[in-house]
């Protein structure tokens, strides 16, 4: 018997068809490295999700609505990172000027301690802040998600969710690339009775084309359609994730889960060659640090070096690892750590940071943070949605590493985040994407711990021009970057932008991590003569990206070659 129940229906293939083929809905959908100019569009990594978007724009739906009903159908269709049971933020600019974020993310439960994942000698053990109920923070997704609607959407519950339900009751086809991803973390997954009764048959593996159904998760998702976020928090599911939490002596608690919140953040800004970027404040360390990278960068004329070359990589890296050294030590929760926002972010500090950089690579253990002292996983994922009014959103939501903690709340159907990993549990001691902390991040009840999701919006004359964002653990900043670059400096289009390719560096590890295509074999070795040391790399971040041609309002959208997503829009009228 199959653990998860698959189900092959006749009336189930009728109904997948008739809701989910591409061309049935109205709108034209292109894949991987087309353009698609609408009145309106979605953008995300899995193509039935952004369906359920585009479904609840042409029913008049707002990019609002749309952003929390992709981020509903996410949980469903793609449980590596999509999710109920993890955390996210969302960038708004609304058409009326509006401009905020949204910050639901994972907190630290109330009886967190500082020490908690280290032994009786003091040293970090990383397996409990990776995996296992005590990796989990409290989830915030479902209480941003619903915070966005109920303030700024249009919809009920019931239209945005429902789709959701209908993909988790009735099932939906497995993609090669899901059922590959359920069958190599299958031995992750039996280590959990939970999640090996969701996510494993018995004596078989996934293929492509089963129908996964996930009848608990669509009364999870009932719940929160009639209740809102007592749905979620109190009651049934609530009791579910503190009784899984305390079989697996987890310290999630009953009060954890009522007393979480949604905090509306400023948004961070910065100005670059003329254009306004709008990205996410800490705890996320992502719009800081792309903004620092670009006013350090705005010093030089990027476009006479070439794209991608030698000098342009030894740039780039010399700027991210100056940025990623202040961020290991200044960048928290700003609720509980009174972070340098307006002093990073300076044009003068940026000068500064510019100054030193010469021709040769700089050794990383010489390059400290630079202030004057004062008083994610690559499973994350991303989307962009904007609407025919022209409001514009950017959402990026992770549960960390791929399914998180891997652990299922039974009963319930979702996995619960492992982001206690993204604390500096001992601050200098990197953690699972190789990133150091210091004091600002170190744990605390209530805290929520530092991210590099980098949902942004960039305008030019108060107007959308570019949506974008990724996964990526820590690359998700350079990889963002990147795409910055090649729309503002060279002019790219959007599918040109997202696919070309990338390179990052952090400060620590030493090496500049090189995507194949950056440089040749005599690019690669001017650079080691200069000092660098390189690392191939397969592929670095996974950006969804929107871009608004402000001369005639049409927009085009890419979904990133590396991934299997979607970019789909409203044809106009």
């Amino acid at each position: 018997m199959l653990k998860q129940k698959l189900i092959f229906s006749k009336s189930i293939l009728i109904f997948l068809l008739l809701f989910f083929t591409p061309g049935l809905t109205g709108c034209t959908t292109f894949n991987g490295n087309e353009n698609l100019y609408s009145q309106g569009m979605v953008v995300s990594a899995d193509s039935l999700a952004t369906e359920v978007g585009i479904k609840i724009l042409r029913s008049g739906g707002n990019a609002i609505d749309a952003a929390v009903g992709v981020g509903f159908a996410l949980s469903v269709t793609y449980p590596v990172a999509g999710n109920l049971g993890g955390g996210g933020f969302m960038v708004i600019k609304k058409a009326n000027g509006e401009e905020f974020t949204l910050d639901y993310r994972e907190k630290a439960p109330k009886l967190a301690k500082r020490d908690m994942y280290l032994n009786s000698e003091g040293n970090f053990v990383d397996s409990l802040a990776q995996e296992g109920i005590l990796a989990s923070g409290v989830p915030g997704s479902v209480s941003g998600m619903l915070y966005a609607l109920e303030n700024h959407g249009t919809m009920s519950r019931e239209d945005v969710i429902m789709p959701s339900v209908e993909l988790a009751k009735k099932g939906f086809y497995l993609s090669e690339a899901t059922a590959n991803s359920f069958n190599r973390y299958r031995s992750s997954f039996i280590k959990f009775p939970s999640t090996t009764k969701y996510f494993t048959k018995d004596s078989a593996l996934f293929a492509p084309g089963d129908i996964f159904v996930q009848s608990d998760l669509a009364n999870t998702l009932g719940r929160i359609i009639e209740n809102g976020t007592d749905g979620f928090y109190r009651g049934k599911t609530a009791e579910l994730i503190v009784a899984q939490s305390q079989k697996m002596d987890g310290i999630i608690s009953f009060d954890d889960l009522m007393k979480y919140n949604t905090v509306v953040r400023e948004v961070v800004t910065g100005n670059y060659r003329g254009f306004k970027i709008l990205s996410m404040p800490p705890p996320s360390s992502g719009g800081i640090a792309l903004i620092e990278l670009l006013n350090i960068l705005e010093n030089i004329d990027l476009k006479s070096l070439g794209h991608n070359s030698t000098k342009y990589v030894h740039y780039l890296t010399e700027a991210m690892r100056r940025v990623y050294a202040d961020r290991s030590k200044y960048l928290g929760d700003p609720d509980f750590y009174p972070v340098p926002i307006d002093s990073l972010i300076s044009k003068n500090y940026a000068k500064k940071l510019y100054s030193q950089i010469t021709s040769s690579a700089s050794n990383s253990a010489d390059i400290l943070p630079g202030l004057v002292e004062s008083s994610e996983s690559m499973e994350t994922t991303h989307y962009s949605i904007i609407d025919k009014w022209g409001n514009a959103v950017s959402v990026t939501t992770t549960i960390n590493s791929g399914y998180g903690s891997k652990v299922v709340v039974d009963g319930a159907g979702f996995f619960l985040n492992n982001e206690m990993d993204d604390f500096s549990a001992k601050p200098g001691v990197p953690n699972q994407f190789g990133l150091l902390g210091s004091e600002a991040n170190s744990i605390e009840p209530g805290k929520r711990m530092l991210s590099s999701m980098t949902p942004t919006i960039v305008l030019k004359d108060d107007k959308p021009v570019l949506i974008v964002g990724s996964p990526g653990g820590s690359t998700i900043i350079t990889a963002v970057l990147q795409v910055v670059l090649n729309v503002l400096d060279f002019e790219m289009d959007v599918n040109e932008a997202v696919d070309a390719p990338r390179i990052h560096h952090q400060w620590y590890p030493e090496h500049i991590s090189i995507e194949d295509g950056v440089l040749d074999s005599s690019g690669t070795l001017e650079l080691i003569n200069m000092g660098h040391k390189v690392k191939d790399i397969p592929y670095l971040g996974l950006i969804e990206a929107i871009k608004i041609d402000q001369k005639t309002g049409r927009v085009s959208g890419a979904t990133d070659r590396r991934g299997f997503g979607l970019a789909k829009g409203e044809l106009d009228k």
